[in-house]
């Protein structure tokens, strides 16, 4: 990976800018910091295989870079080359900590214009690399693949490689239609927030139905409050919906199809819901609601 293309012999300073992480956001892990800043010493991947020559120009380069924090991961652009749709971006890898590192999960990188454009975006399997050693800084060279190339033009300088952190996911939340936001009294929408926030969320995409409440009135409808749980990246927007309810016998003692006009489901969030059962669609006259579940069943 290393050695992909030669330098241009005429060009002797670095033409990207530098991107810098703290390593708990990247790696997960940190050591005790004193605040003092850090010069990272010059390493070679054990396989390259350059000239003394080229030695010199890379720690030429390493002596102009500014010094790190403690704790702290950076990129550092060298050179971008573009050859048949691919770039290639070489660059220092810099380690600010006092302990070798090594990347063990694949690493998005972002290849980022003069005005923040994305030119490029690729996945890196930085296992090659070994362990990244204390205080280091390792030359390398990233190859992005056509595919993942977004533009036609590369610009020489004012570019940068960047690491693409993840953003951390907001915590499930509770989401009430205005009609419920306005006639709950507010204890009644803590301890429902609080539900919310107490249970284990849906699992990323799913969405499901969980039981709050339920109970028969004076008329003999049965109403069942149920949450309806969205653990997608995206709004859910319900239609129709035919539900089945069982008692604590575990005999279906409800059975309905339900329309709405609209029922949006916000991303990540649980809305509760009453869905009410004229006495007609009640299929059983002594009925058991100390456990009970609802239920959408297979067609």
């Amino acid at each position: 990976m290393f050695g992909f293309f030669k330098r241009d012999k005429n060009k002797i300073a670095k033409e990207g800018d530098d991107h810098t992480v703290d390593s708990m956001e990247l790696l997960g892990e940190q050591s005790e910091s004193t605040g003092k800043e850090v010069k990272t010493s010059l390493h070679f991947p054990p396989a390259a295989n350059i000239s003394q020559e080229e030695k010199y120009y890379y720690q030429f380069l390493n002596n102009e870079l500014p010094l790190l924090l403690e704790n702290q991961i950076s990129l550092s652009g060298i050179e971008v080359h573009s050859e048949d749709g691919r770039v290639s971006v070489k660059a220092f890898i810099r380690n600010s900590l006092p302990k070798g590192i090594r990347f063990k999960e694949p690493v998005p990188l972002l290849l980022i214009g003069p005005n923040g454009e994305h030119l490029a975006r690729q996945t890196f399997d930085l296992s090659t690399l070994g362990e990244l050693p204390a205080e280091s800084s390792v030359p390398w060279v990233f190859i992005f693949d056509d595919r993942n190339v977004r533009v036609k033009e590369i610009p020489q300088t004012d570019w940068k490689l960047a690491f693409e952190l993840q953003k951390p996911k907001a915590p499930h939340a509770l989401d009430l239609e205005e009609s419920w936001e306005k006639s709950l009294a507010d204890t009644d929408k803590e301890k429902l927030a609080q539900l919310v926030k107490t249970i284990q969320p849906p699992k990323p995409g799913e969405v499901n139905f969980m039981g709050i409440q339920s109970r028969l009135d004076d008329d003999g409808a049965l109403h069942v409050t149920l949450l309806i749980r969205n653990g997608s990246e995206k709004n859910v927007n319900l239609e129709q919906l035919p539900l089945n309810v069982e008692d604590a016998s575990g005999d279906i003692i409800a059975k309905g199809g339900f329309k709405f006009e609209k029922l949006e489901i916000k991303a990540n969030t649980s809305k509760p819901w009453t869905f009410i059962f004229p006495k007609e669609l009640v299929l059983k006259e002594e009925i058991d609601l100390s456990k009970w579940k609802a239920y959408v069943p297979q067609s």
